[in-house]
């Protein structure tokens, strides 16, 4: 079966706007549910991060309300506990494409922090785009794409058609007036073609070979349409 790469945060906190830093990282069912689905599919999961760093989970997704109940956020702590690719990542700057059939990137806010602006995934997401391979990307993690330019400066996301967790969802969820920026408004402003549906629902857009995600809802049906590619 195919070998499939995990891009995570290596961030374990956010920097808001006043200066302050939020502790966050992943959120867990944006890698549990994608993660069981695709090995239980029979394929092979490499989690890379900047500098190799074991990532850390946003621990307010792992209590019971962001997870339907206590049962369901103890499985997830457990697979994210006892999961050999998860606590053993690679080094994201030494990452080869070639040795990947398709690449993930999931959520949380972290990649607020740190893949927005990371060169490294930003070259590795222009190469992916460019390789006709299945590029999926869930939540806060499209603030990856900020990062991926080409030569002459421009966007490689740039008139793709794409979601991200909303301005509205931020609002909701308490940050978007404490927020140094808001990712909705980022993807705009790149020139991408922003695709919202309400908030918290599931909402999947498809363009080409990229696959985005709005939101944790929105996990397992990114996982789906990732395993239709592969």
């Amino acid at each position: 079966m195919s070998k499939i790469l995990f891009v995570m945060t290596g961030a374990d906190h956010w920097t808001l706007a006043d200066g302050t830093e939020h502790p966050t990282g992943f959120w867990a069912e944006e890698f549990v549910v994608p993660f069981e689905k695709l090995k239980g599919a029979g394929h092979e999961i490499v989690v890379a991060t900047p500098g190799g760093v074991v990532p850390s989970v946003d621990k307010g997704s792992l209590a019971p309300e962001a997870n339907g109940g206590q049962e369901t956020a103890d499985h997830r702590a457990q697979v994210i506990a006892t999961s050999a690719e998860l606590n053993n990542p690679v080094a994201l700057a030494k990452v080869d494409l070639a040795d990947y059939a398709a690449v993930f990137y999931p959520g949380g806010h972290g990649p607020m922090e740190d893949l927005a602006v990371d060169a490294d995934s930003g070259r590795l997401l222009t190469t992916v785009l460019a390789s006709g391979k299945p590029l999926a990307v869930v939540c806060h993690a499209p603030a990856a794409l900020l990062a991926a330019t080409e030569g002459d400066g421009a966007n490689t996301f740039a008139g793709y058609t794409l979601t991200g967790f909303t301005n509205a969802e931020e609002t909701q969820a308490g940050f978007a007036d404490k927020a140094k920026w808001l990712l909705q408004d980022r993807l705009v402003a790149i020139g991408a073609d922003f695709r919202e549906a309400d908030p918290w629902t599931s909402n999947v857009v498809v363009d080409r070979t990229l696959i985005t995600g709005q939101n944790p809802a929105s996990s397992a049906a990114v996982a789906d349409e990732l395993l239709t590619r592969l």
